[in-house]
């Protein structure tokens, strides 16, 4: 046999022993991480999914009633009412932030004096916790004190009931939650635009195509992947929105205001149904798992243009 095969068989066996003992001391990381996450996501899901499937009264027994819950959701008008409510305000909670924010974006990405100070003071309402701005809001939005009513009637227009009417607290929880999440999308598109390329539009203005033209074949395409990511970001945030909502309306007037987190809470927390607070938290889940994988497959589109 050649030498030099025989002088490389030792150093083979080493890298064997090696791995080995890797692989040995490897496990002793893994397997703690492993079971910290089984306890805190795994465990809760199974739990909940469990309870789901039970007659469950916080703090009373429970009994086995199989897909009950499930049945009496989808014939529950509540529930049936707030899955709209839901999804009315996440598309107005996101749509007008998305279009306020790309102006927003486009214009702070021009040159300008106090530039800076002006993005600053821009972005001011997303330093603020929710629970803040709910309390803020509801002084203002109140019908007699409130500062909103005071300039409507001081430049003549008609005072407003704001939240206190069933007809116009979605569109005023959701003037909330555009003042307060506009800025996230305007950084966002804001890093967009710092990042694209210059020569396009040189080229463009070289070909006579006027600011309009060069900002729907350019700009839009070439931001269209940040587009995606404030769109996945701002629809997550609002599906999931329930403290400035609970906080300035608790649901109401009535239930006129009521999402799916709100009827969540209250079903859990307020009326004790801990199985059928559980089927709607199983419901609940499979919709955002739904619509995360529409906004997923859109990033990917996105990303392929």
């Amino acid at each position: 046999m050649p030498s030099g095969l025989t002088d490389t068989a030792p150093i083979a066996a080493a890298g064997t022993t090696r791995r080995r003992n890797y692989a040995r001391h490897y496990w002793w990381f893994v397997v703690p991480c492993a079971v910290v996450v089984l306890a805190t996501i795994l465990f809760p899901w199974t739990f909940t999914l469990y309870m789901s499937v039970h007659e469950w009264k916080l703090g009373g027994g429970h009994s086995w009633v199989g897909f009950a819950n499930y049945q009496k959701l989808f014939t529950d008008e509540r529930f049936l009412n707030a899955i709209w409510r839901t999804m009315y305000y996440t598309v107005l909670a996101v749509v007008f932030p998305m279009v306020l924010g790309l102006l927003a974006a486009l214009a702070f990405h021009r040159k300008f004096p106090l530039r800076g100070l002006a993005r600053t003071v821009f972005i001011l309402p997303m330093m603020a916790t929710p629970v803040a701005v709910a309390l803020v809001w509801t002084m203002m939005f109140h019908p007699q004190l409130g500062v909103l009513n005071w300039i409507l009637t001081s430049v003549g227009l008609p005072p407003s009931s704001w939240v206190y009417d069933a007809d116009t607290v979605i569109p005023t929880l959701v003037m909330v939650e555009v003042w307060h999440w506009t800025p996230l999308v305007m950084l966002i598109l804001l890093g967009g635009l710092a990042s694209l390329p210059v020569d396009p539009y040189e080229a463009a203005k070289i070909d006579g195509a006027t600011p309009f033209q060069a900002f729907w074949h350019i700009t839009l395409p070439l931001l269209a992947p940040f587009l995606v990511v404030a769109l996945v970001i701002r629809t997550i945030d609002a599906l999931k929105a329930f403290d400035t909502i609970y906080v300035i309306t608790q649901g109401g007037p009535g239930t006129a205001s009521e999402t799916i987190n709100i009827f969540l809470y209250l079903q859990g927390f307020a009326y004790y149904n801990m199985g059928y607070a559980s089927a709607v938290v199983v419901v609940f889940f499979i919709i955002i798992i739904a619509l995360a994988s529409l906004l997923l497959w859109t990033r990917a589109r996105a990303k392929a243009i």
